[in-house]
């Protein structure tokens, strides 16, 4: 797949297949993404398989289960979208979800905002320049989301107090990984325990052309998170919970 659209196959793989304008808003964002990389570095994955397979296939297989309703009402954050991704993406894929896009860059938020609007999507989709410890304490925030997602941020048990705080009681938190075994699962498991969440699922999947393997752990809350988490900023990275 040099720079031509995808086809069939590579829709079948995820499971999901665009709409004509779908389709038109993905290329689109590829080439909005090639005009803001000249001026703001957000990412270099913009071309081809680059841009197709490890920006759009990864994100959004990990949401097979939502795009089987893709018009159902949902409140999704992605939290360090950096050159907004997988949130953009699940904008797109996904009519029926408001989207909340955070990072804590303001020239990266900046040109995901222009993104936003060049794509016609501002109006359910708000991008935000915050810290995630901060944010995690916002009460337009916290405790509102069906989903909450990231992507390649931080170590798991690091991620899992960042999502879980935003989560309502029935929401799933989505950690996108790479490499995952069971070093990995002990220490989120342990780390779970005082954030009052749990793991309810784990997948994994093979990338499109040998792009490599992926990981997604689904997270749900127990019973509501304790108020002092997300703790201080750059406490959860300096002292990941169950270390």
């Amino acid at each position: 797949m040099p720079d031509s659209l995808p086809g069939a196959a590579f829709w079948e793989a995820l499971g999901w297949t665009p709409e004509p304008a779908q389709l038109g808003q993905l290329k689109a964002l590829q080439d909005l993404l090639r005009s803001w990389n000249s001026r703001v570095n957000l990412t270099r994955l913009v071309e081809g398989d680059d841009y197709w397979i490890n920006q759009v296939f990864d994100s959004l297989w990990p949401l097979q289960t939502e795009l089987r309703s893709p018009h159902q009402s949902r409140l999704a954050i992605d939290v360090g979208t950096g050159g907004g991704f997988p949130g953009l993406a699940v904008a797109i894929a996904m009519p029926g979800a408001r989207m909340t896009l955070l990072d804590s860059v303001g020239r990266k938020t900046a040109a995901v905002q222009a993104m936003v609007n060049d794509l016609g999507l501002s109006d359910r989709v708000s991008v935000r320049t915050d810290r995630i410890e901060s944010a995690g304490h916002d009460r337009t925030l916290r405790g509102g989301f069906d989903l909450a997602m990231a992507r390649a941020v931080a170590a798991a048990p690091v991620v899992a107090e960042y999502l879980v705080p935003l989560l309502k009681p029935d929401g799933n938190a989505l950690l996108y990984r790479g490499q995952w075994g069971d070093t990995d699962l002990r220490q989120l498991k342990r780390a779970l325990v005082p954030l009052n969440a749990q793991l309810s699922s784990s997948q994994h999947c093979q990338l499109p052309a040998e792009r490599g393997v992926r990981h997604l752990i689904r997270l749900q809350p127990v019973s509501p998170c304790p108020r002092q988490f997300p703790r201080a900023v750059g406490v959860p990275s300096r002292q990941p919970l169950g270390g």
